[in-house]
C-alpha cells in the first residue's frame, strides 16, 4: 500500500545474522516485494565508519554476515565489530574479543545494534546489546553502536530517502529501537503489536 501510494519507503533492520541479500531473499519468499536497495542495515554502515577511520576489525559476528565485509581489511585488527553471533557468542569468543580490545590504547568497540533481546519463532533470545555491555565494563570502553537506535542510522536512512525527519514515519514493534530511535532523531513513530512489542 505505501508502495502503490506513491511514498517513499526503507526497510530499516538491525538484522546482523544475515546479509542483506540473504534478508531480502528471505522476505520476497514471504511475498514481499523488496530489493536490496531499499534495505538499510546495520553492516554496510560499520563498513563505511571502517574504511573512513583506517579500522581493521576483529569481527565478532554471525558465519553468514561475514560477507558484508569482504574488501576489508582483517589483519592486525585495531578495533572490535560485534554483531549478532548467535552461537558464536562462547566464552573463547568473547575473550579473544576483550583481548583485541584491552590490547589497544585506545579501544574501539563498533556494535551493530545494542538490542537486549529479540524474537525467534522458538521464543525470545539474547540480543547483541547484552554482550556489547559486557565488553564495555571489562574494557572501561564506550561502544559506537552502527544500528538502531543509533540517531546516525536514521539519518543514513532519511538521506538515502532525501527527506527530513519531520517528513518521515518509522513503524517497528521496538518501543527503544525503532520508536525511540526515531523520535530522537526528529522523526514520528508508531509501533506495531507484532514481535516483540510488549
Amino acid at each position: 500500500r505505501i508502495k502503490a501510494s506513491g511514498l517513499k519507503l526503507r526497510f530499516c533492520t538491525n538484522e546482523t545474522q544475515a546479509t542483506r541479500e540473504q534478508f531480502v531473499r528471505k522476505l520476497q519468499g514471504f511475498g514481499f516485494d523488496i530489493s536490496v536497495d531499499e534495505v538499510t542495515a546495520p553492516a554496510p554502515a560499520a563498513c563505511r565508519i571502517l574504511r573512513e577511520r583506517g579500522l581493521r576489525p576483529h569481527l565478532l559476528v554471525h558465519d553468514d554476515l561475514i560477507p558484508e565485509f569482504a574488501g576489508i581489511d582483517r589483519t592486525n585488527p585495531n578495533c572490535v565489530v560485534l554483531g549478532d553471533a548467535a552461537d558464536n557468542f562462547t566464552y573463547a569468543n568473547l575473550n579473544e574479543a576483550f583481548r583485541v580490545l584491552i590490547g589497544l590504547e585506545n579501544p574501539v568497540l563498533i556494535s551493530l545494534g545494542r538490542g537486549r533481546y529479540y524474537k525467534e519463532t522458538d521464543g525470545l533470545k539474547l540480543d547483541v546489546g547484552a554482550y556489547m555491555k559486557a565488553l564495555e565494563y571489562a574494557c572501561d570502553v564506550q561502544a559506537e553502536v552502527v544500528g538502531k537506535p543509533a540517531k546516525r542510522f536514521f539519518e543514513s536512512a532519511l538521506a538515502e530517502l532525501g527527506v527530513q525527519p519531520q517528513e518521515a514515519v518509522m513503524v517497528g514493534d521496538d518501543i527503544e529501537n525503532d520508536v525511540g530511535g526515531a523520535q530522537r532523531c526528529g522523526m514520528r513513530a508508531v509501533q506495531v503489536r507484532t514481535g516483540k512489542y510488549r
